[in-house]
């Protein structure tokens, strides 16, 4: 496509389950919804395989026929989708300005961002080799692939600890890897993983390697202090080390918390700059789910739909 000066009514950047409802909605408006797929087209479930918790699909389905399914969907109801990389924005004044990796600048009444977050890595060359084979960074999205078989979780946070619960209750034996002599969850969560008696906490531990043949069936595992190293037999290993929100080039126009989540007024997408709205989990560090992300990208469309029509552009 080639560069466009012509201001749009609705431009969104990125094109996981947020982004694709977010145009599903708005091109349902009127709002001829241009998105933006990022570098990672369809988001994280393009490295997802089996998705069962999706209201929708009784017998599972893929990650990326899911997002081929939303694409198609957004699609058809007249989205346009373009295979670029937003890079740069400009925020100032009414019409907001995005460019591209491709070298394009975009004009447009509104924006919705749905960028995502990727999830951190321990970064083991096993780590990837195994993917979708035993290795996971949701143990919400797959943890019921593991019933009755033993996990390891890495992380010391809050959310390894949630992790670990979580896992506890499907798993007989959870491996909770410690990488220093405490932990930097909140004093309630820890509390409730030292109280949980199948989760079984390693100090001072680190993972060396997965190891495994089609699947996961062990980690081996090391003290940082005495060197010790050992095998631990598990057929699940979930990194649990936290989530960094895609928002790094919105840093100098967008309010964001402290880990660069962005922020919204109240129970709405509308972030501080009138007319910039955001959805999934760019904005949502508790659920990050596809479902939840869906249902933002929902709101988000609705919200940017009120506000160009109150501005009498649709």
């Amino acid at each position: 496509m080639s560069e466009k000066k012509e201001v749009m009514k609705t431009l969104i950047i990125g094109s996981g389950p947020a982004g694709y409802t977010a145009a599903i909605y708005a091109a349902r408006a009127s709002m001829d919804p241009v998105v933006f797929t990022g570098i990672e087209p369809g988001g994280q479930l393009m490295i997802t395989t089996d998705v069962e918790n999706y209201p929708g699909y009784p017998d599972g389905v893929k990650g990326p026929q899911m997002m081929d399914d939303f694409r198609n969907q957004a699609e058809r109801f007249g989205t346009e989708v373009i295979y670029d990389t937003v890079v740069k924005v400009d925020f100032t004044g009414p019409v907001h300005k995005v460019w591209t990796e491709g070298g394009n600048e975009y004009h447009s009444h509104s924006i919705i961002i749905s960028t995502g977050a990727s999830a951190k890595w321990l970064g083991l060359e096993s780590e990837k080799e195994f993917m979708n084979r035993g290795v996971s960074a949701c143990a919400v999205c797959d943890g019921f692939f593991f019933k009755g078989s033993k996990v390891a979780v890495v992380g010391g946070g809050d959310t390894a600890a949630e992790e670990s619960q979580y896992l506890s209750k499907l798993c007989p034996e959870v491996h909770l890897l410690v990488r220093r002599d405490e932990m930097r969850a909140s004093k309630i969560m820890q509390e409730r993983v030292f109280k949980t008696p199948n989760i079984k906490v390693h100090w001072n531990t680190e993972a060396e390697e997965i190891l495994g043949d089609s699947e996961v069936n062990g980690v081996r595992i090391v003290n940082n202090q005495s060197g010790e190293k050992k095998v631990l037999d598990v057929s699940g290993f979930f990194v649990a080390i936290g989530h960094k929100p895609n928002t790094d080039i919105f840093k100098d126009w967008l309010e964001m918390d402290e880990t660069n989540y962005l922020i919204t007024k109240g129970k709405s997408t509308q972030t501080n700059v009138e007319g910039v709205f955001v959805s999934g989990d760019a904005a949502d560090k508790i659920y990050r789910q596809a479902v939840t992300a869906a249902g933002t990208g929902c709101m988000a469309a609705l919200d940017a739909e009120r506000y160009l029509t109150d501005k009498g552009i649709i």
